[in-house]
């Protein structure tokens, strides 16, 4: 029977199974790693906006990219947390859709930020004379404004035509709801999903990759030429943001090879580990690695919680 997906009133989510007791456990464990996220992505925007030696546009751009992470987490934990203490494991149209949005966009603002920061590390070690001249405020304003708003241009598109799709079912596969799982529910032709997908996929990671790419082939060139102090600097600043690339790009890797091929011979625990990995595992990441990292944010941590 076909239903267009305004009709389709909830979607059941079959990833989850009987864990007996150990609902409790796995509850608090989310629990816990949803209060260190906030705690720690908090700690350091209040931290960067309080302090006036971090008013520069690496710590701007962090500010950026941390409360993003507080937004795309938003909608998945408290979800999680419902659904681990639930006993059936439904989510309305409305709710499944409205998270497909929130996360993909979190995704597509967490890749466009970690490609302007790449930008920014290129000019502060390429060209340090010329850096306060080339990222004035009205620039870093710019820049951060173009981290978000193609995301979730691109996502307001992907989720309406997927919103506009004739389902023959609504059950997903996920421990959340994703675009591509929506999708393969279609009896209607999804040309114009897979080819818009397909064609915003590719243009946003070719033309990110390429500048992330040629940024740090500069930063190695000047890093190899230059002197043991331009080399500490550049180690210091790239170092978390290549740990935090490396960990994003993996993390979804995971998500796209388990959504388009047969994973039915991975035990279900690790597929929805992989599955949320990049949504769990970055939010948390990136604030311990770039408050232990950075010398001046950890400073500002140890000056903060010191007993004057």
């Amino acid at each position: 029977m076909m239903m267009n997906s305004t009709q389709v009133s909830h979607f059941t989510l079959a990833a989850y199974f009987d864990t007996g007791v150990f609902k409790y456990l796995y509850f608090l464990i989310i629990l816990t790693v949803y209060v260190l996220i906030i705690s720690a992505n908090v700690l350091l925007i209040v931290i960067i906006c309080m302090n006036r030696s971090l008013h520069e546009p690496m710590y701007l751009f962090l500010v950026s990219l941390f409360v993003n992470q507080l937004y795309g987490s938003a909608l998945l934990f408290p979800f999680l947390l419902v659904q681990i203490l639930s006993d059936i494991h439904t989510v309305s149209a409305a709710v499944c859709f409205l998270q497909i949005f929130c996360l993909y966009s979190y995704a597509g603002v967490e890749f466009f930020n970690l490609a302007v920061m790449s930008y920014d590390r290129y000019l502060a070690i390429c060209y340090p004379l010329q850096y306060n001249t080339h990222m004035s405020c009205k620039r870093v304003a710019f820049l951060i404004a173009a981290s978000w708003f193609p995301p979730f241009l691109i996502i307001v598109i992907t989720t309406s035509l997927s919103f506009s799709l004739q389902l023959c079912g609504n059950i997903i596969n996920k421990v959340y709801c994703d675009n591509y799982s929506i999708v393969k529910l279609a009896c209607s032709d999804t040309t114009v999903n897979n080819i818009y997908g397909l064609f915003t996929t590719l243009l946003t990671i070719i033309s990110l990759l390429t500048l992330i790419l040629y940024t740090y082939t500069k930063i190695l060139r000047v890093c190899f030429s230059g002197s043991k102090q331009t080399r500490q600097k550049a180690l210091s600043t790239c170092t978390p943001h290549l740990a935090s690339l490396l960990n994003f790009f993996f993390g979804c890797m995971f998500e796209v090879v388990q959504s388009r091929f047969n994973m039915n011979s991975v035990p279900s625990m690790l597929r929805i580990f992989l599955s949320l990995y990049f949504l769990t595992c970055q939010p948390f990441f990136n604030p311990v690695l770039y408050g232990l990292k950075l010398s001046k944010i950890r400073h500002a941590c140890k000056s903060l919680f010191s007993v004057k």
